[in-house]
């Protein structure tokens, strides 16, 4: 487990916000594997695509932050504040979430594979397209959570509070009304006929698109 000071997490941070900014040409992307970085303050701090394998961010603020596809395999995020947090795409395999607040957090796409999320706080949380194999969930509470086409298999549910939760979403699309539009020489026939019928005579007749 490597410390890191809060000279250092600026530099590394202030290096990797340039490398994001320029796409990649200039700075450095985050590298803070298997970094000691417990009860850091990293409220809305943009460490998308950093390396945090194996990091221990346990109780650390991360409201806000955003790990858009970021490394997070192994990482220990017990008890941290993620509300809000944008974790879309990151890999989160066998990671440590027990107790973490998840409150409207973002992790459509992400890698949860095998992670530990018991008890943790995923109220309102996006989980569509996230892979929850195998996740402990005892005593999560999921309350709204989306879970639309997650995969859950083998997921430990156990007292988790799934109110409200959205399983699968409506994809059922309102069907457009197929309107039967007559050939306007057989609308022009059949008005013709009516008007002969009580004794009147078509002069002139025009159609338009409406």
């Amino acid at each position: 487990m490597k410390t890191i000071t809060e000279t250092e997490l600026k530099s590394i941070l202030d290096q990797h916000k340039l490398w994001i900014e320029s796409s990649c040409k200039q700075g450095t992307r985050a590298n803070l594997t298997d970094a000691y970085l417990k009860g850091a303050d990293l409220w809305d701090a943009n460490l998308s695509g950093a390396n945090l394998s194996g990091a221990n961010l346990s109780g650390a603020n991360l409201n806000g932050a955003f790990f858009y596809r970021a490394n997070l395999n192994r990482a220990d995020l017990s008890g941290a504040d993620l509300g809000g947090a944008d974790l879309g795409g990151a890999n989160l395999l066998g990671a440590t979430l027990t107790g973490a607040n998840l409150t409207g957090a973002s992790l459509r796409g992400a890698n949860i594979l095998d992670a530990n999320l018991r008890g943790a706080n995923l109220t309102g949380a996006n989980l569509t397209d996230a892979n929850l194999g195998g996740a402990n969930l005892r005593g999560a509470n999921l309350t709204g959570a989306d879970l639309t086409d997650a995969d859950l298999t083998d997921a430990d549910l156990t007292d988790a509070d799934l109110t409200g939760t959205i399983l699968e979403k409506d994809k059922a699309e309102k069907k457009e009304k197929v309107v039967s539009v007559k050939p306007e020489s057989m609308i022009r026939s059949e008005i013709e006929a009516i008007a002969k019928k009580h004794g009147m005579k078509i002069e002139s007749m025009t159609f338009s698109l409406i």
